[in-house]
C-alpha cells in the first residue's frame, strides 16, 4: 500500500479553508451584532408604530396632534413622540430631569466613551444604517442636568 502525500495535502487544504471560513463567519457575526441598536424602544413604543398603538402603550398624552404627542410621565420624565404624515412614529425623545430614571448611557449607545463638550455636557450618537435609525444620549451641564435620549429614523 502506498502513501499518497497529494491526497493528504488536499485534506489539509480543505480543512484550512474550512477553518478560515468559520473564522470569517464568526467575525462577521460579531461585526453584525455590533451594528445592531442597543436601545430600540421606549416603554414598548418603537419607531414605525402607529399613533394609535403608541397611545395604547403610553396612555393619553398631555398635548396631542397629528404630528407630535407630548407626555409627562412623572415630575422627572417627559417624552415627545413625533409622527410622519401616515401617523407612524419617526422619533422618540425623552428627557430625564436630574437624570432621575434615565438608563445608563451604555444601555443606550453602547460601550464607547461619551464626548465631553467644552461646556461640560456629555454626548454620544450612534447610527445604525442597517436598521435605518440613530440613537443619541445627551447630558446637559446645567446645575440640574437633563439627560435626553433620542431615537429617530434616518432620512
Amino acid at each position: 500500500m502506498r502513501y499518497s502525500t497529494e491526497k493528504h495535502l488536499i485534506g489539509i487544504r480543505e480543512l484550512t479553508l474550512f477553518l478560515i471560513g468559520m473564522i470569517l463567519l464568526l467575525l462577521l457575526a460579531v461585526i453584525a451584532k455590533g451594528q445592531q441598536p442597543v436601545y430600540r424602544e421606549y416603554r414598548g413604543v418603537r419607531l414605525g408604530m402607529t399613533a394609535e398603538e403608541t397611545r395604547a402603550k403610553l396612555g393619553a398624552p398631555v398635548m396631542m396632534s397629528n404630528e407630535q404627542d407630548f407626555y409627562v410621565l412623572s415630575a422627572n420624565e417627559t417624552t415627545q413622540i413625533a409622527y410622519d404624515a401616515f401617523q407612524k412614529v419617526i422619533a422618540i425623545s425623552t428627557d430625564y430631569t436630574a437624570g432621575v430614571g434615565a438608563p445608563d448611557y451604555k444601555t443606550v449607545v453602547g460601550e464607547g466613551m461619551l464626548l465631553q463638550r467644552p461646556d461640560g455636557s456629555l454626548f454620544r450618537m450612534e447610527q445604525y444604517h442597517s436598521a435605518g435609525m440613530w440613537v443619541s444620549y445627551n447630558k446637559s451641564a446645567a446645575v440640574v442636568p437633563v439627560v435626553t435620549i433620542t431615537i429617530q429614523i434616518m432620512r
